[in-house]
């Protein structure tokens, strides 16, 4: 059988790395291994490797060592160079430390499907080895909007060696982080980036390794060169395939439409019995000089909220501002609640989120958040937030500021992002016209990129929220199935918008 693959994989000073070259050496398909190894550093001294290359050239397997600038794949030169050693019609990628264990005739399955579909790179899922234990990682299938540079491609990539060339030509050669996720974006350019739903390898990890809530990993400032790379390649990318918005300039004129009310912070809820009081009193306690009301939701709690929100109704000193909603219907989500409460009568000009776990950082938010309204004359604003544990101490990651966003760019950034920040606030009949889809995951998401298509957005970057992360909450600890169906959600949001924004430049041309 004709050798077709060339595999790059990363060294590690090891003996179970013997396995994983083992197995590359059987397969009749695999023409030569490089290992790759930082410029500069120790590996090649190593006695292991040392051995490994004398025990693979006397089998006449072809290994070579190949230093790299970096110790990473993301580098332009990195990529280069693996482009120009990539002689063979398939190039495989592992990105992961080694080693890595194939599944039986794992290459080969790869290899046939890389053939019949001609796709510009496959992935799959795969086992992680945590401790000994065997767990399935199931990765998700690539759509257009898959073009965060956190996507779970899993570490082992198979690229048509043609479009990975192509695509290496292109790159700029200054990214020190961007490189492969922009090739990737490149690559579904001109194929398909086909996922195999069939485990096909094994990852050895340990407990230690990686562990930690990554969700805000890319607001941390010690990440923000990467992020501005990141932003440059896919601007890029929403050029080459018609994506790309000019900044907004639509404005709001907020007096053409009366209102009774100024604003109104909306809280749905469903069995929030330990949290809802205070956000309610967090609401109704707001200080300002025009007339708001607190719109609740309660999407028929079981657990005693309903009667809560019914005694601070006579109770509390400002009980007359909040509107009680318990809707007719059933199955509504997060969504379908907050277009009840824009829908009510008494619902205010500006619409202002409050979760029912959460509390405002101060009386003053609500102030804020409609002096930006006018100041900015802006669809929406979002302010910044304080991440807390339960009883309002900080937790890492601390505040979520969102200061990656820019009025030049921000609307085609928030396309790679997975969020744009607390508290949202709305105008209200904007939002009426419009609507939030019915779900209970990233419908703020999906708003705020239909928002950011055509209209300017405010930012407050003062905390002007507490986000509370409890045991009845949290999102730190989800399970592998639940991550992919929220990824999976709002990859299908981005692809909504992208195909929205590429059709009104199309039919502008």
């Amino acid at each position: 059988m004709k050798k077709i693959i060339n595999c790059f994989i990363p060294y590690e000073d090891n003996s179970e790395i013997f396995t994983t070259i083992e197995q590359l050496e059987r397969s009749s398909l695999v023409k030569r291994l490089y290992l790759l190894l930082p410029k500069g550093g120790d590996g090649q001294k190593s006695s292991h490797l040392k051995e490994l290359l004398k025990n693979c050239q006397e089998r006449g397997f072809l290994v070579e060592i190949y230093p790299l600038p970096l110790n990473s794949l993301s580098t332009t030169v990195a990529v280069k160079e693996i482009a120009s050693l990539a002689d063979t019609p398939l190039t495989l990628i592992y990105r992961g430390a080694a080693p890595f264990v194939l599944d039986y005739f794992a290459l080969e399955r790869l290899a046939r499907v890389a053939k019949e579909s001609g796709a510009a790179m496959l992935y799959s899922h795969y086992y992680k080895v945590v401790d000994e234990v065997v767990k399935e990682h199931p990765t998700i299938e690539f759509q257009k909007g898959s073009v965060r540079e956190g996507f779970d491609f899993g570490p082992l990539l198979l690229f048509n060696s043609a479009l990975f060339k192509e695509a290496a030509s292109l790159l700029p050669l200054n990214y020190s982080y961007a490189a492969l996720y922009y090739l990737i974006l490149r690559a579904s350019q001109k194929g398909s980036i086909l996922q195999l739903k069939e485990y096909l390898y094994s990852q050895t990890t340990n407990s230690g390794k990686g562990a930690g809530d990554t969700h805000f990993s890319y607001l941390d400032p010690k990440n923000r060169a990467a992020q501005i790379e990141f932003e440059e390649a896919f601007t890029q990318h929403l050029k080459e395939i018609g994506g790309y918005l000019p900044p907004p300039t639509k404005e709001i004129d907020f007096g053409l439409l009366p209102f009774d009310n100024e604003a109104s912070i909306i809280i749905p809820v469903y069995n929030r019995v330990k949290t809802v009081k205070g956000a309610i009193e967090s609401a109704l306690g707001q200080s300002a000089h025009f007339n708001f009301n607190v719109i609740v939701v309660d999407n028929h709690s079981t657990d005693g909220t309903t009667q809560l929100i019914e005694e601070l109704l006579h109770s509390h000193p400002h009980g007359e501002q909040l509107i009680h909603i318990i809707p007719q219907q059933r199955g509504l989500k997060i969504g379908g609640c907050w277009n009840l409460a824009l829908h009510h009568p008494q619902c205010g000009k500006f619409a202002l989120q409050l979760d029912s776990d959460d509390l405002y950082s101060s009386p003053h938010t609500l102030r804020q958040v409609v002096e930006c309204f006018y100041r900015e004359r802006c669809a929406m604003v979002i302010g910044s937030y304080l991440i807390t544990d339960f009883n309002l101490k900080e937790i890492p990651p601390g505040a979520i500021e969102h200061r990656e966003w820019s009025n030049s760019n921000g609307h085609n950034n928030a396309l790679r992002i997975n969020g744009l920040g607390a508290p949202r606030a709305f105008y209200t009949p904007l939002l009426r016209e419009l609507k939030l889809p019915n779900s209970s995951y990233g419908e703020d998401y999906a708003i705020a990129l239909r928002i950011t298509r055509e209209w300017k957005i405010g930012r407050i970057y003062d905390i002007l929220y507490l986000c509370r992360r409890w045991e009845g909450n949290s999102d730190s600890s989800l399970t592998i199935e639940a991550e992919n169906r929220n990824n999976r959600y709002k990859d299908s949001l981005r692809t909504i918008e992208l195909m929205a924004r590429v059709k009104i430049n199309s039919e502008g041309q």
